[in-house]
């Protein structure tokens, strides 16, 4: 077998003069040297082992009730879900399949801790945050990339993947910098999709209220030891009130292959959408218009036996359109806002074991940049905006962001121990380092009783928006510092053959938090760093498996429960708050799944939201004053018929036609009821 030979001068500057000759380059832009010390570049070219390897540990999570053998990817290294020292909620593929919704977007609705404020119905803009923190504050990963876009959490959700795409989604409750890298600030959630095994087609159509049309086409196919999965997703609709319409598309492959050096894992997508914004962003001004398009692509080797490597390369492209006025534009309107953002990374994670638990260790190396007419820095000659006519970015900003990851995890006895830290440089942090460490315990009372407690601190890069954007009501801060926390938290976990509960309370004090803030209602919203704000919060989870309590013949299948409380207290109190203080406080979600006769089934969702803040309200797009969220009851009912091939359904969101506000006077859906159909159709 061969031995590597490894270069140790690896940690040396990396100068890249031009970036692929395109002229609307950033580098080229700048017109100067952009310097990179990366470990996790260099690392990468010298990981490609020849080693032969058996097949991938891969990080899975079931909502099972036998969970020893069950591994989550809670930590770096591959750990089973029974000992991990966190909450991390999972939903599958058959709570995917059954809950009454159509989008992403929609089904996080009902995760713990979870708050999904949305702009435009059926994923076409949403806000996602956990566990009271902002929306800029919850890392999102596909497959365990990560996609996170730099210019601001509101396109978070704008992803090449649609529902029915989804095999598992894993829901990381709490800070995860030392995991997941910095961004996973109150939380991480990770999309995962994968390829079948065999030759598969599936089609799904759904038809509903305001011309709904989704159209979702799908097939997996095996090469040799290749195996593909592409994807097809197209929606649009009128809109439930004037100006919410919307028509987007989506395209998306993954590809696993079993090869001598290890199993490559290749993902690409394509992203677009166009929708009516009717408000989001400021209700003075309610015939907003949006186009968004998402490009994405990423290639991950897992290999070595002894010590295992999984390095990974990836690239995000957002472009976004943003028109303050769809028609008809005022006399002082400038144009329209033109944005893209290119963000590029590698890492390399790996780990081993030995007689005193697993060891893990990497590296994260990731460039984000930004062409904008409205957010960056002044650029010495502008550049077109490619895909428009006539236009032109005058601004661009970027900076180079590495991280270092360290962690070891002990099992003595019941007793389960993880540690490690994050180290993160930061180019525009004057090449500061700041390190972020984390401890993890759990032990195993009884066989099926678990105590778990957690010490974790995080951190968050201010994003683009936050630095540069102004406008007629807002102002943007260069000099802004980034985000800062530490979480203690600890419960308990009960898990037997039928019932599954866990419960616990944390406590999170940020430092140095961003929020658009003023000081009263005549300033404009300008981003400042809050001195401190403490969160307190409790949550609670039990799922019970009826068929395994009661027997296969009792015509109730599931039931499930969540609730989570969060209280922020703050340092300061003389300005208002737009995001950070604006939190949900209580949240209920009740499911239960039930045979209705034969193949018959319902599932039936309840969900009680209570918000804290307040929202700017609007008569006739004039400014009136400060408003209360008001705590509100929605019903969600699925009915369907189900075979192994063939799925027919109705569903009816917000059943009892409940009027209400989540975001701003953003007027939310009433009832809203569709129908579909799902074919599946195995191919020799």
């Amino acid at each position: 077998m061969k031995k590597l030979k490894v270069n140790h001068k690896w940690a040396k500057k990396l100068i890249f003069k031009q970036w692929g000759g395109q002229k609307y380059s950033l580098f080229q832009a700048l017109n100067r040297e952009v310097r990179i010390a990366v470990l996790a570049v260099a690392y990468f070219l010298v990981a490609g082992t020849n080693e032969a390897v058996a097949q991938p540990e891969r990080s899975e999570v079931r909502m099972e009730f036998d969970l020893d053998e069950i591994e989550v990817s809670a930590q770096r290294a591959p750990v089973t879900y029974s000992q991990v020292a966190r909450i991390v909620s999972v939903i599958e593929k058959d709570q995917i399949d059954a809950a009454p919704v159509n989008s992403l977007q929609d089904l996080l609705e009902y995760a713990l801790s979870v708050d999904i404020r949305q702009r435009g119905t059926h994923g076409v803009q949403a806000d996602i945050s956990v566990r009271g923190g902002s929306f800029d504050q919850t890392l999102i990963l596909l497959n365990g990339i990560n996609l996170s876009d730099p210019q601001t959490g509101h396109h978070n959700l704008n992803l090449p993947v649609s529902l029915k795409t989804i095999k598992r989604i894993e829901i990381l409750e709490g800070p995860a910098a030392r995991v997941y890298g910095p961004n996973a600030f109150s939380g991480a959630i990770n999309i995962v999709t994968e390829p079948l095994g065999g030759d598969q087609f599936e089609i799904d159509l759904n038809y509903g209220d305001h011309n709904l049309q989704d159209i979702h086409v799908a097939a997996n196919k095996q090469l040799g030891k290749l195996q593909n999965f592409l994807a097809f997703n197209q929606k649009s609709s009128d809109g439930y009130i004037d100006n919410t319409d919307f028509d987007g598309y989506n395209i998306f492959y993954h590809g696993l292959l079993n090869a001598e050096a290890g199993q490559f894992d290749l993902q690409a997508g394509f992203s677009s959408k166009a929708f009516g914004a009717n408000s989001f962003y400021t209700p003075a001004y309610p015939n907003q218009f949006e186009e968004t398009k998402t490009t994405f692509a990423s290639l991950k080797l897992e290999t070595g036996q002894k010590i295992r490597f999984t390095p990974a390369l990836y690239w995000r492209r957002h472009q976004d359109r943003f028109e303050l006025f769809r028609s008809d534009p005022a006399s002082w309107y400038g144009g329209h806002n033109y944005h893209m953002t290119d963000v590029l990374g590698s890492s390399i994670n790996s780990w081993f074991s030995t007689n005193l638990g697993k060891t893990a260790f990497g590296a994260e190396f990731r460039s984000e940049n930004i062409w904008s007419n409205v957010l960056g820095e002044e650029m010495d000659e502008p550049i077109d905006v490619p895909g428009e006519t006539d236009q032109q970015f005058t601004k661009s900003h970027s900076r180079t962001i590495v991280s270092y990851f360290a962690e070891h995890t002990f099992y003595l006895g019941r007793l389960t121990a993880s540690g490690g830290a994050m180290a993160n440089w930061i180019s525009d942090l004057n090449f500061e380092w700041n390190i972020f460490p984390g401890l993890d315990l759990s032990y195993q009372l009884t066989d099926n009783w678990k105590a778990y407690g957690s010490f974790n601190k995080s951190l968050r890069m201010p994003t683009f928006t936050d630095l540069y954007y102004n406008g007629p009501t807002n102002q943007g801060n260069p000099d802004l510092k980034p985000e800062k926390s530490t979480t203690v938290e600890g419960g308990f976990k009960v898990d037997n053959r039928f019932l599954h509960i866990q419960t616990g309370y944390y406590h999170r004090v940020g430092e140095d938090l961003i929020d658009w803030v003023r000081e009263s209602d005549e300033f404009l919203w300008e981003t400042r760093n809050l001195t401190k704000i403490k969160s307190d919060g409790f949550e609670f989870v039990a799922a019970v498996d009826i068929p395994t309590l009661l027997g296969h013949r009792f015509f109730i299948r599931k039931i499930n429960t969540n609730y989570s409380y969060n209280n922020l207290n703050k340092t300061q109190s003389d300005y208002l708050s737009n995001y950070a203080l604006d939190n949900l406080k209580h949240k209920f979600v009740f499911s239960v799944d039930h045979q209705v006769w034969r193949k018959l089934q319902a599932s039936w969702h309840f969900r009680f939201q209570d918000r804290n803040g307040t929202y700017a309200e609007f008569e006739d797009t004039q400014y009136v004053g400060e408003a209360n969220y008001e705590a509100f009851w929605l019903t969600d009912l699925k009915v369907f018929w189900k075979t192994d091939k063939l799925q027919v359904s109705g569903s009816v969101s917000n059943l009892f036609d409940r009027r209400y506000v989540d975001l701003g006077n953003i007027q939310q859906p009433g009832r809203w009821i569709s129908f579909g159909i799902n074919y599946q159709i195995a191919m020799k």
